[in-house]
């Protein structure tokens, strides 16, 4: 692989062992992406109204209720939710740290792209998505940045 001025390599196929990881890693991305959106909106609703509701939930994903009822059950199997009857979803202890760390890693990649330039309202939209998908390291980067560049 040759390497530009700017020390990004040209595109060109990478060994097998390293396509195989970037491939893993975006996979991963995917699956916790829903689980980062629905602890993170379960936290804001609870933090706007006092509790998640099922239907509340379908409403600002644009899904079936159904839909939300399978993911919940999904959430409260991997311990980040609890559901109570008549109530509503809540967040269990392990869930609102997810929630935490899935909005500071949302406000990081909006202040980043804001620093670049591009709009407020386009900015929070597109860190919707890269939230989920930047590395650590990426993300650190991003902070830096915006320290530096605010």
């Amino acid at each position: 692989m040759r390497e530009t001025s700017r020390s990004v390599p040209e595109a060109s196929l990478v060994d097998a062992d390293v396509h195989v990881e970037s491939f893993r890693q975006a996979r991963e991305a995917r699956r916790l992406e829903l689980v980062e959106d629905y602890v993170e909106l379960i936290a804001d609703l609870i933090g706007d109204g006092g509790e998640a509701r099922q239907v509340d939930i379908a409403a600002r994903l644009g899904v079936a209720q159904p839909t939300v009822a399978k993911m919940l059950k999904r959430l409260a199997e991997d311990g980040l939710v609890q559901q109570r009857p008549y109530r509503g979803v809540f967040l269990t202890e392990t869930g609102q740290a997810l929630a935490v760390q899935s909005r500071e890693r949302h406000r990081i990649v909006e202040l980043f792209l804001c620093a670049l330039g591009v709009s407020a309202e386009t900015a929070r939209r597109d860190a919707e998505g890269i939230e989920h998908h930047v590395s650590a390291e990426t993300l650190e980067a991003f902070r830096r940045f915006t320290e530096t560049n605010s």
